[in-house]
């Protein structure tokens, strides 16, 4: 079993998410304990007002509200009346059994579990101290709780994330409904939105597509861009939009674009410890095999849990690379680790020149043990060029976010020296 505790300002936010999910019919709520009457006769307004009244007795509470997820394996089988059990006992080996709490049970996962909608003012109006509850009285009940009814135990972090990995969007099973959508997009956004450090909408995006979604702030000029607002939707293998785009508000959580923004400068400053694993990681695999294809370094950083996200125009040449390192939770823009690290460096340290590079659709390396990485399609006809004449690799296989500088010196056009005139007159 595997326990998530949260708190939050607003009892009616975290009441609204699980009474939504009981009329989109993906919960069910199955206990009211400390309530004056019986689950079935409770309405929205008993509910919240049980919670609301008993929050009002310590004012100095701000963060009153709790919201906890109890998470069980997928192979368990497990009763209402089980859960029942199994939440009361929870609730009172944590110091909430004399709180009012609701139970709702989920179906909108791979595994069961359940939620606990409670408060953390007592009846007295004292508060309940809630630090390293998770760490020490949310620990010591899960280990009781999976030896009493028999679960299967998770013994440490590790084995917990393995057990709720995150996974690409099944583009099978979703139907294109709003409501089968937003549920697949939530369980991506959940988890990397607040695991995940990223410093701009693009690196952002780098890590959402290789769980088949994207965040779109629709075209330049647009309506939805103009708003600064942000839609979330599916995309297929290829990048392809797929189905319907859901707002940002329309999510629990709230993910609109002023949300991502605030975490860019703090992520600047946490992924910067990582930078060496990442820099360390792509020397080694070049230097265990020199003059490699590109896929091969691909698939090496893949085993590394480094995705390497290569970007490329229509006509199949790579402009920019990012790197999403599924371990340290990070994801770097190549020209930020060094020249050495951006497209047209890593093509370079390939032996790949100029005059040759990867033609297709953008191909990303998965992050999934399963599936190897997209093989390139074919090679680039290195005698494509534009109008001019000019090879587009020479033009575009440039480092990303580089300034186009070019010395002042070299601008200045040579003036044509005016020949002097005699005059016919002499």
């Amino acid at each position: 079993m595997v326990a998530v505790i949260k708190t939050g300002h607003s009892i009616h936010r975290i009441l609204n998410y699980n009474e939504n999910k009981v009329k989109e019919g993906v919960a069910e709520i199955i206990s009211a304990t400390n309530y004056p009457m019986d689950v079935e006769q409770l309405s929205f307004t008993n509910k919240l007002n049980r919670l609301k009244n008993q929050a009002a007795l310590n004012e100095n509470v701000s963060r009153n509200s709790v919201h906890i997820s109890l998470n069980f394996d997928p192979s368990e089988k497990l009763s209402k009346e089980q859960l029942q059990d199994i939440s009361d006992t929870y609730m009172q080996q944590i110091g909430f059994g004399e709180q009012p709490y609701l139970v709702y049970q989920h179906f909108d996962a791979g595994h069961p579990h359940i939620h606990i909608v409670t408060v953390k003012v007592r009846a007295d109006g004292r508060r309940i101290d809630m630090q390293n509850i998770g760490r020490n009285q949310s620990e010591k009940a899960r280990k009781e709780i999976e030896q009493i009814f028999g679960l299967k135990r998770a013994e440490d972090s590790k084995k917990q994330q393995q057990l709720y990995s995150l996974k690409p969007v099944n583009l099978q099973k979703v139907q294109y409904g709003k409501l089968d959508t937003k549920r697949a997009i939530t369980n991506v956004l959940d988890n990397v939105l607040k695991d995940y450090k990223y410093t701009s909408l693009p690196e952002l995006n780098a890590v959402l597509k290789q769980y088949n979604v994207m965040a779109d702030r629709g075209s330049e000029g647009s309506r939805i861009f103009e708003n600064r607002g942000l839609v979330y939707r599916i995309v297929d293998e290829q990048g392809n939009k797929v189905g319907v785009p859901i707002k940002a508000s329309d999510f629990y959580s709230k993910p609109t674009l002023a949300f991502v923004e605030e975490k860019f400068a703090p992520n600047e400053t946490a992924r910067l410890p990582h930078k060496a694993r990442l820099k360390n990681a792509i020397d080694l695999a070049l230097l265990k095999q020199p003059n490699q294809q590109l896929h091969e370094l691909v698939k090496a950083l893949d085993k590394e849990g480094i995705n390497t996200v290569l970007r490329q125009n229509e006509d199949g040449i790579i402009y920019g690379i990012t790197y999403v390192d599924h371990r340290t939770k990070c994801v770097f823009n190549g020209s930020v680790l060094g020249k050495a690290y951006s497209a047209k460096g890593i093509l370079e340290r390939c032996g790949i020149s100029q005059q040759q590079a990867v033609k297709g659709q953008e191909f990303v390396g998965q992050h999934n043990p399963k599936t190897q990485p997209v093989q390139p399609q074919s090679a680039f006809n290195p005698s494509t060029k534009n109008k001019e004449g000019i090879d587009l690799l020479e033009t575009l296989l440039q480092p990303e976010n580089v300034s186009g500088f070019v010395p002042y010196q070299l601008t200045k056009k040579g003036r044509k020296k005016k020949k002097k005139r005699i005059s016919k007159d002499l």
